[in-house]
């Protein structure tokens, strides 16, 4: 290909990423039919091999992001965690809160390998950090991460943290941010020291929630459920931006190719964000989903986003312990929205 031409394709495509995000026309294309019972929670996308892993009760399925199909499934997950990948390992994590422990698969086959025990109670979120090729267990309810070795398995520390773990974010160069969702704070992490290094307090905004990262620019983007989206410089914790979003936020994520943040919503509410520069932000759309479509991952080959969900029966009547009761889930309702700009 001639100087020229490529010269003329980069900037096509340029125009083109440019054109998604300052529309951000994001709507409902697909539903991905995956049946069975049981509820959901995180979901992890691997943008090489093109595959989609969907926690789901006691197993992960695994949906191809082109064909949109099932393709596959990891079992004996059970707890309805977090997915974390390692390519340069072969590898994936799932988070297995019913028992304390973490789930360790093949990627090629999807066989699983072993299970190593956490130091804290309901892992329900797991990173893997490529820097250390360390894999870091948010334990819920344990109030402390554990960090393995990712080869080995071996157990190299516990930090505790004394709050409710929640998303975490990475910049890919040996740094984590997490979010506390009751202490309404964001922890650094440094993975290679293992410790704690500084401590961002979010308030007036409370439980926060999806957490996510622009590594070059350095911006976290922290949900919360206090209905509000923040952006914050990584490296001193100050809230540079406030944004209004919907109720029940559980995710969010970032698209590098279009500069856009997301958080999805339970009430039916996707918020999209985009990073102008490393200094201004605009909220460019409020998506309208489905009631319940409270997780989400992002395809940065495609720019799609995929959102898992359910029908439910009627609630059962409030008590003062569940004010806001839902119903069952309906078996075989079980889903994944696709949404294109």
């Amino acid at each position: 290909m001639s100087h020229s031409r490529l010269l003329s394709c980069a900037a096509a495509l340029s125009l083109g990423l440019a054109a998604i995000s300052a529309q951000a026309d994001y709507h409902i294309v697909n539903k991905i039919q995956v049946g069975g019972a049981g509820g959901w929670d995180y979901l992890e996308p691997d943008p090489v091999s093109r595959r989609l892993y969907v926690s789901h009760d006691k197993h992960v399925v695994v949906i191809d992001m082109d064909t949109l199909k099932v393709v596959g499934d990891v079992p004996d997950s059970p707890g309805m965690g977090g997915v974390a990948l390692a390519p340069d390992l072969n590898r994936g994590f799932t988070a297995n809160g019913d028992e304390d422990t973490v789930g360790v698969f093949a990627l090629d086959t999807l066989q699983p390998i072993a299970k190593w025990k956490a130091t804290g109670r309901r892992p329900n979120q797991i990173g893997y950090e490529p820097a250390t090729q360390r894999v870091f267990s948010f334990n819920s309810t344990g109030r402390n991460i554990t960090v393995f070795d990712a080869k080995s398995g071996a157990v190299l520390a516990t930090l505790e943290v004394d709050g409710r773990t929640e998303f975490y974010a990475l910049d890919g160069k040996g740094m984590i941010y997490d979010s506390l969702q009751d202490k309404a704070t964001v922890i650094a992490i440094d993975a290679k020291a293992m410790k704690v290094v500084a401590t961002y307090p979010l308030a007036p905004h409370t439980q926060p929630a999806g957490t996510v990262m622009d590594p070059k620019t350095r911006r976290i983007f922290v949900a919360c459920r206090s209905k509000s989206f923040l952006v914050l410089d990584a490296d001193s914790g100050k809230i540079l931006a406030t944004f209004p979003i919907g109720a029940g936020n559980d995710a969010a994520k970032f698209d590098p190719g279009t500069k856009l943040a997301f958080a999805s919503n339970g009430d039916g509410t996707l918020a999209v964000l985009h990073e102008d520069d490393g200094d201004k932000f605009s909220l460019v759309q409020n998506v309208k989903t489905e009631v319940g479509a409270r997780t989400m991952a992002v395809d940065p080959k495609t720019h799609r986003v995929f959102m898992p969900n359910a029908d439910f029966g009627p609630p059962p009547p409030a008590t003062p312990e569940k004010p806001n009761p839902r119903g069952a889930m309906i078996p075989g309702t079980f889903r994944v929205l696709v949404l294109e700009p």
